[in-house]
């Protein structure tokens, strides 16, 4: 399909989180080439024409950054007629919610790829600083109503480690009567008959019932708020 201005082409973005240092980071990669050439923006780049949407989501991401392997859902298209100075492109976004030990492999057309905190990040290309607003406020949504928690806990949790993961990412702290009411009500977690050891007073340890993406559906009657 094209246009007046020429052929309409269709790319596809990335738009990775993780935990570090007890703060919620951005995967994010430093452009070797035009436009915007030296900037950071969210990893991604043009299909293959005849290459899946999410597939070709999976290769810019292993491409540019190392990551590879992860779950991705889809976030939404981003159209704008001016959002690309090489043309009309349109953008399919796609979020995740990883571990942060992946080593990081810049290549292609990313001169570097890091991690940073969602509260430092620099100016950003085309209109990525929207397309992560947007992904904000949709992890907000996942991790409440979805198992997306499963992605980056260990298999074995204490549900103070669960609450604090909930807290970084919702950026407030919650009051930890009504988080394990929540979480209960949910029926999404199970007691195991072992606790942690060390230091401190042990603590029961739990794991997710269901340890891959799914959405709560009818199981939700509470959202935290």
């Amino acid at each position: 399909m094209a246009d007046a201005r020429g052929t309409v082409r269709v790319a596809v973005d990335a738009v990775v989180f993780t935990i570090q240092q007890d703060q919620l980071k951005l995967l994010l990669i430093q452009r070797k080439n035009p436009p915007f050439q030296g900037m950071y923006a969210l990893p991604g780049g043009f299909i293959h024409p005849a290459e899946a949407l999410e597939a070709a989501a999976h290769r810019e991401l292993s491409e540019e950054t190392g990551v590879k392997d992860i779950f991705l859902t889809q976030l939404g298209a981003y159209g704008a007629v001016k959002r690309d100075p090489r043309g009309r492109i349109i953008s399919i976004a796609y979020l995740a919610l990883i571990k942060g030990d992946q080593r990081l492999k810049p290549a292609t057309d990313a001169s570097a790829a890091q991690w940073l905190s969602i509260h430092q990040l620099p100016t950003l290309a085309f209109d990525h600083a929207a397309i992560i607003a947007d992904a904000l406020k949709r992890l907000h949504y996942e991790i409440q109503m979805t198992t997306l928690a499963s992605q980056i806990l260990p298999s074995k949790f204490t549900l103070t480690q669960l609450q604090h993961l909930y807290e970084l990412i919702l950026g407030r702290n919650m009051d930890k009567r009504n988080f394990r009411k929540w979480i209960k009500e949910l029926d999404l977690v199970q007691e195991l008959p072992e606790w942690t050891s060390g230091k401190h007073r042990p603590a029961q340890l739990y794991r997710f019932k269901i340890s891959s993406y799914q959405q709560l559906g009818d199981r939700v009657n509470l959202q935290l708020i």
